[in-house]
């Protein structure tokens, strides 16, 4: 495992990247947390090493105000994360061991990886959005965010909830957002795995954006919940078997 620091613009992003073999070349993928998440969370390493398990480099990278990354919480907006991504994507096209790049995230790193997919659709052969929250952009517009409700037409200058608080640019930039666009623009492999019994993210959305994309299979993990909690193991292998189909 290799530790190190990805600049971006000035910021720098906490990286650490976790290689089968440290001699080969092969594919990469880069894996980013959600929102409120960091690249320790045990959703995060079942999912890093199932794909070190099937021959595929690991780039794990905490985006702007999470885990050893530079910025405050409070701060994080999309637009941040989207900016953070692309320097990301940049960083790991330049590797010299790559032959071909995915991207996976979970939660706020499932939507972030779905338009940096629209975004980057040449470069990345496959996209794994785990649980992914593409739904926030929508919410935003109609006035709630991951159930804190607030007047869409009127934003706040903070919204708050007992264990995050976040600024009003994070409503304002995520209101621009349509992921639908981004998901249109990307023609490559989508696979995405979501449990049925998420209450944070419901699997109807994994459902949706199954049917929209071009060439999507979806992974139901029943009963599993946003993280996965006691169902990593289906998690994982759900995942080495894709990797490994590729």
């Amino acid at each position: 495992m290799k530790e190190f620091y990805i600049n971006n613009d000035g910021i720098r992003l906490h990286a650490k990247l976790d290689r089968p073999d440290n001699t080969s070349k092969g594919p990469l993928c880069i894996l980013i947390h959600g929102f409120t998440g960091h690249m320790e969370e045990e959703h995060i390493i079942a999912a890093q090493k199932a794909m070190n398990d099937a021959g595929v480099s690991v780039l794990r990278v905490e985006m702007y105000g999470h885990g050893k990354s530079d910025g405050t919480f409070k701060e994080h907006t999309l637009y941040k994360w989207v900016t953070n991504a692309l320097a990301t994507v940049a960083y790991a096209k330049e590797l010299d061991f790559v032959t071909d790049l995915y991207m996976c995230g979970h939660s706020q790193g499932g939507l972030l990886t779905m338009i940096i997919a629209g975004m980057c659709a040449d470069d990345l052969r496959a996209i794994l959005p785990l649980s992914p929250a593409w739904m926030i952009p929508e919410n935003a517009r109609e006035g709630i965010v991951l159930g804190n409700p607030f007047d869409p037409e009127h934003i706040p200058d903070k919204l708050a909830s007992e264990s995050w608080e976040i600024s009003g640019d994070y409503i304002r930039t995520a209101q621009t957002i349509h992921v639908e666009d981004s998901i249109s623009r990307y023609k490559g492999k989508v696979f995405i795995v979501h449990g049925d019994g998420d209450l944070t993210v419901p699997y109807s959305y994994a459902e949706k954006a199954a049917t929209l994309y071009n060439d999507a299979v979806l992974v139901p993990i029943h009963g599993a919940d946003h993280c996965f909690t006691g169902h990593l193991d289906e998690l994982a292998y759900s995942i080495k078997e894709f990797l490994l189909k590729l």
